[in-house]
């Protein structure tokens, strides 16, 4: 089975590096120079890592064919797929694949409508709702308003502020 194990951020430097999203627990075993890639977008890849470095505690990667800040702006967004490895998460990390579908549902049980998509963020992810009125909605995707994930129950548990989820009809 493939899994996302990162998503390219922004480009760093002149020489080709690209920031990335870590989304593995296994950094160390999946990111050596050599190592290939297949991606999301398909016709993005495969790849093949050039190099990797620690920068300020931030991951760096650089690609064979990728040589210039031009060449590395252009992989942004781009997902690294790999097989699976047992060290991929902990019980506690979800993949996009696994709550995408899932319904949303209060504290107080009631619908709010289905996760469509998971938002990588600065501070924290964001679960993509959209709402049974058909809007969407942005929510942190903390253990504050997100307390529980039932992958086998179909469903995220939600317990949003006041507002958080009629934020656009103010």
């Amino acid at each position: 089975m493939q899994v996302v194990v990162a998503r390219i951020g922004k480009a760093h430097g002149l020489r080709g590096e690209v920031t990335v999203q870590v989304l593995t627990g296994a950094a160390d075993e999946r990111f050596v120079p050599g190592a290939s890639f297949v991606t999301e977008p398909a016709e993005a890849g495969p790849m093949v890592l050039r190099s990797a470095r620690d920068h300020n505690g931030v991951l760096l990667l650089g690609f064979e064919g990728t040589d210039d800040r031009s060449g590395a702006e252009a992989l942004r967004g781009i997902k690294l797929l790999a097989d699976a490895l047992e060290d991929d998460g902990d019980e506690d990390t979800w993949y996009e694949r696994d709550l995408v579908g899932l319904r949303a549902v209060t504290v107080a049980g009631e619908d709010v409508g289905e996760v469509i998509s998971l938002q990588p963020g600065a501070a924290q992810d964001l679960l993509v709702l959209r709402l049974t009125d058909g809007r969407e909605a942005l929510v942190p995707f903390v253990t504050a308003i997100v307390p529980e994930v039932d992958i086998e129950g179909g469903r995220v548990l939600l317990d949003p502020p006041p507002g958080l989820l009629d934020l656009d009809a103010l």
